[in-house]
């Protein structure tokens, strides 16, 4: 579906809830929770869903509205009024254009960040199941979240651990980030993941960048490759599913780990290419 198909669908009214910042106060990286109560009776989510918010303008480049997908950050859930709540998470970003130096606002993510409790915001969806649940609960999960794209499986692991109940298979959680203070979700404050931690099949896994102040990259290399023997193992079963969610350049840092683990380039190249192919490899890059 195009991304103008996407804006046209039904729009619903939210309110805020809550708005909470998840990352240390003294980490660069500001991601907040917030929570929406959604005003409409017939509003129904699932986890692995995403919603649009709309961003009233005008905007600096001459449109009305801005548009901007999310994925769930929990499971849904009802309020005191029987309304559908959901929880999403943003990070407040900016970013520097490279020819006029000028540092930009974000325009959907400062605009959520700002919101206060009793806000309204309009929203649309739900939209689609990037990472659905595998119908064989002994089938094998490699779920790879760089930054907010920790959230999706926050939901999807509460899914499958509470509500399914019964999963055999291994679950692999792998978390990038630049620095420790940028984790959220899997820190000291509030670590939603150790909930798991001490279920048979779950283990989860920190990718953080060697060195944060030069801005190297999230050490995928040493966080995935350290464990290259189950992973490749975990690929060659028919019954393995690789999930990633991040921003795009997690792609090019990944495919070149992959490579170096199965020996070339075009070796995983193939073997991706099998995996995409079976339904086996999805990604949720923005």
């Amino acid at each position: 579906m195009k991304l103008e198909d996407l804006e046209q669908q039904t729009r619903h009214e939210a309110t805020v809830h809550s708005n909470e910042r998840v990352t240390s106060e003294s980490a660069e990286a500001e991601v907040r929770e917030l929570v929406l109560d959604i005003d409409s009776d017939d509003f129904d989510i699932a986890p692995g869903q995403s919603i649009g918010v709309v961003t009233p303008g005008p905007h600096d480049l001459g449109h009305d509205e801005h548009f901007r997908l999310y994925s769930i950050a929990d499971m849904p859930d009802a309020n005191g009024s029987g309304k559908t709540r959901v929880t999403i998470a943003v990070r407040r970003v900016s970013y520097i254009d490279d020819y006029s130096g000028e540092r930009f606002d974000g325009i959907s993510s400062n605009y959520l960040c700002d919101r206060k409790p009793g806000d309204a915001v309009t929203i649309t969806g739900p939209y689609g199941y990037a990472f659905e649940v595998p119908d064989d609960h002994g089938a094998n999960l490699i779920l790879i979240g760089a930054g907010t794209g920790i959230a999706p499986f926050r939901a999807f692991i509460k899914h499958i651990y509470r509500e399914i109940g019964d999963w055999t298979g291994k679950v692999r959680l792998f978390y990038g980030a630049n620095t420790g203070l940028e984790l959220f979700y899997m820190n000291e404050e509030r670590d939603d993941f150790a909930l798991y931690y001490d279920e048979e099949t779950f283990e989860a896994f920190q990718a953080l960048s060697p060195r944060p102040n030069w801005t190297d990259p999230v050490a995928w290399d040493y966080c995935l490759e350290a464990r290259s023997e189950e992973i490749l193992n975990m690929l060659d079963q028919p019954d393995t599913y690789v999930y990633v969610a991040g921003l795009e350049p997690v792609r090019d840092e990944l495919n070149k780990v992959f490579a170096n683990m199965l020996g070339s380039e075009e070796r995983w190249a193939r073997r991706q290419a099998e995996l995409a192919a079976g339904g086996r490899w999805t990604e949720l890059l923005y």
